[in-house]
């Protein structure tokens, strides 16, 4: 794991190109190519806009159903900085996701303490490296609840 990571800090700009194409063909195929993978987590595609900048953008992320919400994780790899989505987020909390085929719109807030307590062995849960992205990133990872829009 650890030699995976390592690479990934160095191939951040080719894990963009990636994530760009996961979410064009997720979308393109309606979720059925890359909603499920055989032995990986279930991922979602969330929209969001640039804090700043206000440009479109999507976020293929590994998620957990919370509700009759989802939740997702603001780990970005164990890197040390929070991911731009989760700025942009907090910037503009309105916004829509796509699961599989449905796409739902969303209001994204953080996940409080009690939550986080009962929310990350949930995770980590659906996908083991959450663990070691906590101790290697040296920082709270925020845990973000996408919850419908009403």
């Amino acid at each position: 794991m650890d030699a995976l990571l390592r690479w990934a800090d160095r191939n951040w700009w080719l894990l963009g190109r990636v994530t760009r194409l996961h979410a064009a063909v997720y979308r393109a195929t309606r979720g059925v190519v890359g909603h499920r993978f055989p032995g990986a987590p279930p991922v979602l595609l969330l929209d969001h806009r640039g804090a700043r900048t206000g440009t479109a953008r999507t976020t293929p992320l590994v998620y957990a159903a919370y509700g009759d919400g989802f939740v997702v994780v603001a780990s970005k790899g164990g890197h040390p900085r929070h991911p731009a989505w989760l700025h942009n987020l907090r910037a503009h909390p309105l916004t829509r996701v796509q699961v599989g085929a449905r796409r739902h719109t969303v209001r994204v807030r953080e996940a409080d303490a009690g939550e986080l307590g009962r929310l990350w062995p949930v995770l980590v849960g659906v996908y083991g490296p959450f663990e070691t992205y906590r101790r290697r990133a040296g920082r709270d990872i925020p845990l973000l609840v996408l919850e419908p829009a009403r």
